[in-house]
């Protein structure tokens, strides 16, 4: 693609580096295919091309964002399927970061649209404070779909991802008159719908707070054989402390110590894809000088049981690039940073304990396998684990989550969420598995959706995971728990 950049805006390095992305793409529209608001809307604005296009004009430019351009760029799920699909390696990624960034420096938004942003921005990394915030939602639960439509969450029963009512219908890409319809009638996300997804999500009951959710060194059993970081996180810290509770076990029977350094928080994925750039670097150095301050001891890894965290953190680098104090240092980070399923892959874990004739769909995130692309280990130590895996129709469309998305886009998650519970449908599977908290939280009040981490415990001797109910089946012991 070619580019009309004026030499001093190529002074700018993000600019710079804009204009190095914009110029790999050929205009194929290969991305189309697999950009779920595509499949979805059928708008050309809104499908990676498109939107490339749309960001190309307004930097070119120089020009603030308008709301038409807000429009579409908010849209993106930034599920990073594009990328994934891109024969020419277009980075998408830093493409739609740097216009998110751009929209919030130039863009004024409805006061009741920052006001949202600002306080999820103020709540959500912050564990004490999201989970008192949590604890009032579930008052105002039962009330979601009285405030708005888009918050009822019914659990999908459909046979088939195409066997939907009407609305969803509009979602298959080979219906013409469907895609037309899609396009008018797309849901705008107003206070009130926006209200109403908060509270549908908001878990019924909370877990108590866990010792997996403190700083602490958590010792290896028996001779120590590796040594690492475990990210405590923000919001999984308290919707699912039980993840790197599990986390911590498989770890210290393979001979690993784990260690959940003072000091670190919130990755900054959240605030990042929201463009707020203060805020996503504040939270990435304070994070990167916790984990050196452990680093000078040792360590192995740095181990992200959330995969959206994860791709965050693997890119510290590039975000603190051009800063020449923590450049270094954010890529000695990005270089120590692995999934869970990447360090067990490269562990003894051992014969599994417990048999198991359990059918498992597993949901790989968005930002699993487009993001880091994982792809193969998870599903690997799930089959060595005793599981019979199963892979999820159309596994490369997003379930709708993408951190605040079902919140600030409702009504269009609330399909996607759809058709993937319909395609996890077709797998016949027991339960589902994933490696992102997101993910759980947008399909888990219709399915039995449960962490990787959760389910390898399990298999090799922990607790039976809450979120699998009673799904999971235990063949017989082949060893004592």
């Amino acid at each position: 693609m070619q580019t009309n950049f004026s030499p001093a805006q190529l002074e700018d390095p993000a600019i710079r580096t804009a204009d190095g992305i914009l110029r790999t793409c050929v205009h194929c529209g290969f991305c189309t295919a697999t950009c779920p608001t595509f499949v979805l809307l059928g708008d050309e604005r809104d499908s990676p091309r498109g939107r490339i296009y749309l960001i190309k004009e307004m930097l070119e430019q120089d020009r603030p964002a308008t709301a038409a351009d807000v429009l579409h760029i908010d849209r993106c799920l930034s599920c990073l399927s594009c990328m994934t699909t891109c024969p020419s390696g277009v980075h998408y990624m830093h493409l739609i970061d740097h216009a998110r960034a751009h929209v919030e420096e130039t863009y004024t938004r409805p006061l009741a649209d920052r006001l949202l942003r600002r306080v999820l921005a103020a709540v959500l990394p912050y564990p004490r404070r999201f989970r008192a915030a949590l604890r009032l939602a579930a008052l105002g639960r039962p009330f979601a779909g009285m405030i708005a439509p888009h918050a009822k969450r019914p659990a999908v029963s459909a046979t088939s991802p195409n066997h939907m009512d009407d609305e969803n219908r509009a979602m298959k890409p080979s219906m013409p008159a469907a895609v037309n319809a899609a396009r008018t009638t797309a849901p705008r996300a107003d206070t009130l719908s926006r209200i109403g997804a908060m509270l549908s999500l908001a878990p019924r009951a909370l877990p108590a707070a866990a010792d997996a959710a403190r700083p602490a060194v958590h010792a290896a059993a028996g001779p120590r054989k590796r040594r690492v970081a475990l990210l405590t996180g923000c919001a999984q810290s308290v919707l699912a402390p039980s993840i790197n509770a599990a986390t911590i076990r498989l770890l210290n029977r393979a001979g690993v110590e784990v260690v959940q350094p003072k000091g670190e928080g919130c990755c900054g994925a959240l605030v990042h894809h929201m463009g707020f750039e203060a805020d996503a670097m504040a939270a990435a150095k304070a994070n990167i000088a916790a984990w050196l301050g452990e680093a000078e001891r040792g360590l192995d890894a740095i181990v992200i049981t959330a995969s959206g965290c994860g791709t965050t953190i693997k890119d510290y680098g590039f975000m603190l690039r051009e800063d020449p104090e923590w450049a270094e240092r954010a890529a000695r980070v990005s270089a120590l940073a692995r999934d869970v399923t990447e360090v067990l892959a490269d562990l003894d874990l051992g014969p599994p304990v417990r048999g198991t004739d359990t059918v498992i769909a597993y949901h790989s995130a968005c930002s699993m396998q487009h993001g880091q692309r994982i792809r193969t280990e998870p599903k690997r130590l799930l089959t060595a684990a005793g599981f019979t895996v199963r892979d999820v129709p159309e596994g490369h469309l997003c379930c709708g989550s993408a951190g605040t998305y079902n919140i600030m886009q409702p009504g269009i998650a609330a399909r996607l969420r759809e058709r993937k519970l319909a395609n996890i449908g077709l797998t016949g599977a027991d339960v589902v598995a994933t490696g992102n908290i997101g993910c759980i939280t947008q399909l888990g009040d219709a399915k039995a959706v449960v962490h990787t981490a959760e389910l390898l415990d399990w298999a090799y001797g922990g607790p039976l995971p809450a979120a699998a109910g009673g799904h999971l089946r235990e063949r017989e012991a082949v060893a004592a728990a």
